[in-house]
């Protein structure tokens, strides 16, 4: 869905499900004869803010795509992985006199096991290596954890397991586990004899020390199939977050004597309850909807100085309706907290701990003729921090992608696309725009 909101590469890499991946690719169909898919995009774009800085910088560049798809279906199990690496040369550091390259790596694996009729599991993964936000964060609707561009090889990794279980013909549970490792570049921050915090020769803490972390979170929904296209269902999960950077984060003054004054990375760990009640149904031949709805009670156990915690809203609401054949509208909805690189403390020493997310997106997809295909998406996230100095500020982030699709044959496809971004926040420097057109080709086999 978000794939087109990505140019400059990122559309064949972090944006994409594993199952929009698979079609993409031509190989997830799995009633044909094909086991592999082998091709390359190539593409050329503009980008105006190109580092997502508020002081522009923009360049004319170029990318190249290659990727390889495996998809097995077999009887009772269906499994598959996808490579994609991107490689991206910018004019304007090629003039700058700096690397003009960036690179980025992502691989994906599926798979899919019916043990019999009643019992279902599921195990995908999503490695990625590279600088740009969304592949770092490839979920569409969840709030991204450094909303900028990253010099730098870091790295993600995002893994599920699920267990479908059909007890009865009206019962039945999904039992789930979420993993998610996020590890950046930017590291080697220490406090200096002046008890300044400096990464390098700049003072400051690193995205490693704030944003290296590992999420995990178990979940059990139990399942009413109370009409044959309805199923209610009420559900618990829960989440930890461990801080794995190991660097100082805060220096304050003030010392107790569980307390000597320097914040570090797992002062931030923390961990979440979510309870909630749910229904997905279709509502008709044409129109599905899956709604989630409870509360959350966030606990920052880990901090020295102000350990807190906090009931907060939690939502994830969806709709899709599907107009004409191959024609369809997205609508999404999502309230959660999650982790951000804000960390400033405030007067009385406390620093950020999480932000509060709410996400709003529209997805159209259009088929006009049976060879182009237009999208328009729209995105909002509204963000407010828990503690620190931040605690009383307000970031938003727009978002707005463009893209048509035309297949030429069946191994050859162009696409033309635009993209704006617009972050607003009262963080000092945290506000940019950036514009993004691109023209591209694709060809697979």
């Amino acid at each position: 869905m978000k794939r087109f909101l990505v140019s400059a590469g990122l559309a064949a890499l972090g944006a994409a499900t594993l199952e929009s991946a698979s079609a993409a690719s031509g190989v997830g169909d799995s009633t044909g004869p094909k086991y592999w898919n082998l091709g390359a995009t190539l593409r050329g774009f503009y980008d105006d803010n190109y580092n997502i800085d508020p002081n522009k910088r923009g360049s004319f560049g170029l990318e190249v795509d290659p990727f390889l798809s495996i998809h097995v279906p077999l009887q009772q199990t269906d499994l598959g992985l996808r490579y994609t690496y991107g490689l991206y040369w910018y004019e304007d550091r090629q003039e700058l006199g700096v690397n003009p390259f960036d690179q980025t790596h992502q691989l994906d694996l599926w798979l899919d096991h019916a043990f019999n009729e009643r019992w279902k599991g599921k195990i995908t993964d999503t490695f990625a290596v590279g600088q740009e936000p969304e592949l770092m964060n490839p979920n569409p609707v969840a709030g991204v954890a450094a909303p900028y561009r990253v010099a730098g090889d870091n790295i993600s990794n995002h893994g599920s397991l699920g267990l479908d279980t059909e007890w009865t013909r009206q019962f039945s549970t999904s039992l789930g586990y979420n993993n998610g490792i996020y590890d950046y570049d930017n590291s080697g921050a220490i406090v200096n004899g002046d008890g300044v915090i400096m990464t390098g020769s700049l003072p400051g803490t690193s995205l490693a020390g704030v944003l290296n972390r590992v999420e995990q979170s178990v979940s059990l929904d139990l399942q009413w199939h109370v009409l044959k296209n309805t199923t209610a269902f009420v559900g618990y999960s829960f989440s930890w977050v461990d801080f794995t950077g190991n660097e100082p984060i805060a220096v304050v003054p003030i010392v107790t004597p569980s307390f000597h004054g320097t914040y570090y990375s797992s002062d931030r760990d923390n961990l979440t309850h979510y309870g909630y009640l749910g229904v997905t149904t279709d509502l008709t031949p044409n129109l599905s909807a899956s709604i989630r709805g409870g509360v959350s009670y966030t606990d920052a156990y880990a901090d020295p100085l102000m350990p807190s915690t906090s009931l907060n809203p939690y939502a994830d609401i969806s709709l899709s309706y599907t107009y004409i054949p191959g024609s369809y509208i997205q609508f999404g909805f999502t309230q959660d907290v999650g982790a951000t690189d804000q960390v400033n403390p405030n007067a009385a020493g406390g620093i950020t701990q999480y932000a509060k997310n709410t996400v709003v997106y529209v997805d159209v997809n259009h088929r006009f003729t049976p060879k182009l295909i237009g999208t328009v998406i729209g995105r909002m996230q509204y963000s407010t921090y828990e503690g620190g100095a931040a605690s009383t500020m307000e970031t938003t982030d727009y978002g707005l992608g463009v893209n048509l699709t035309y297949q030429i044959n069946t191994h050859l496809s162009v696409d033309a696309g635009y993209n704006f971004d617009d972050v607003t926040s009262e963080i000092a420097g945290y506000s940019y725009t950036r514009n993004r057109v691109y023209l591209g080709l694709t060809a697979n086999y």
